[in-house]
């Protein structure tokens, strides 16, 4: 067990006996896991079902967690918690009550956009940004009732803001980087990251190659440096890892991703990347057996023993404790 917690507030692998295991190797304690892109309400109850086997197949290994206290519980027991999330707003359809259903059976995360205008957000890969709609700003508002984080990650600019200017809950950026750093569609304006600091909010830094400065080729030097520069400007307990690690997964999945239902073109988006499938992973940052060399190397780069802790999995398990459970 590593002196503090690990967590990684994204992830979408290809689910395997083989990736639980490299979980536990690498330390890592909790996994936000997408569990929707486009999918539908029932079959992201499929997803789910699916998921059930797994706990049932590997439970020496992975444990579905609700709470903070559930990710606590997963450590000691040397288990990898396991966070339901989703990337897009389909699984509640037009339904408003299906927030609470899916915080019912133990959804924590949901992004109100994923990269297309939705029925609550904007998405970055849109030319016009009118911002929240009218149905996104009643679902912020049963979503802060619930407990379940408001995830910003592939929203538009004005979508964000209003997101936090809304929101009486800190809200989530669970995987992208600093478009100042990288001027990625899906990364993030000096503007949104200090309102969301401002605001109590969370990022977690992609290791995604498109979202990193020089690509698959990125250095941890360079990946350290960043950190570094926004601990300075946002406080460093607004900072986690989001890996946005899509291990072994086809890289027909991409398809999906981009495209849902909705096109029959590859949807690449203004300004985004033109390779249709997944990118190398940097040298530093392979699988979840990287985590512990990803510590030791922000150690090396000058970072002392508590802020690492905080960066690798403190903030977040903070944030969980605040976010998952009810209004008062």
């Amino acid at each position: 067990m590593t002196e503090s917690i690990t967590i990684d507030c994204l992830q979408y692998a290809a689910w395997s006996e083989k990736v639980f295991r490299q979980m536990r190797q690498g330390g890592v304690d909790a996994v936000h896991v997408t569990i929707a892109y486009h999918e539908t309400f029932r079959e992201t109850v499929a997803n789910i079902e699916e998921w059930n086997r797994r706990f049932s197949a590997y439970p020496e290994l992975i444990v579905h967690a609700c709470s903070a206290a559930d990710v606590r519980a997963a450590r000691e027991q040397e288990r990898t918690a396991i966070i339901f999330g989703f990337q897009n707003c389909s699984p509640i359809e037009d339904d408003l009550g299906l927030v609470q259903v899916w915080h019912r059976m133990g959804v924590r995360f949901m992004q109100l956009s994923y990269n297309n205008q939705s029925l609550l957000a904007t998405g970055c890969y849109e030319r016009e940004d009118p911002g929240i709609t009218r149905m996104g700003r009643q679902v912020i508002k049963e979503m802060n009732r619930v407990g379940m984080v408001i995830d910003m990650s592939h929203s538009s600019e004005r979508s964000t803001l209003e997101a936090i200017e809304i929101s009486e809950r800190p809200i989530a950026i669970t995987h992208a980087n600093p478009a100042n750093w990288h001027p990625a569609l899906r990364n993030k304006s000096d503007d949104v990251l200090r309102e969301l600091a401002n605001s109590g909010g969370m990022i977690g830094f992609s290791f995604y190659p498109h979202h990193l400065k020089g690509g698959s080729d990125c250095t941890l030097i360079s990946f350290a440096n960043m950190v570094r520069t926004m601990a300075d400007r946002l406080g460093i307990e607004h900072l986690g890892i989001g890996s946005d690690l899509c291990q072994d997964q086809p890289d027909s999945v991409v398809h999906w991703m981009r495209n849902g239902r909705w096109t029959q073109e590859t949807d690449y988006g203004e300004g985004s990347s033109k390779q249709a499938g997944f990118p190398e992973q940097p040298t530093w940052f392979q699988d979840n057996r990287s985590f512990p060399g990803l510590r030791q190397a922000l150690l090396s780069e000058g970072f002392d023993a508590r802020e690492v802790g905080q960066l690798m999995g403190e903030n977040w398990l903070r944030f969980f404790e605040a976010s998952f459970t009810a209004q008062a």
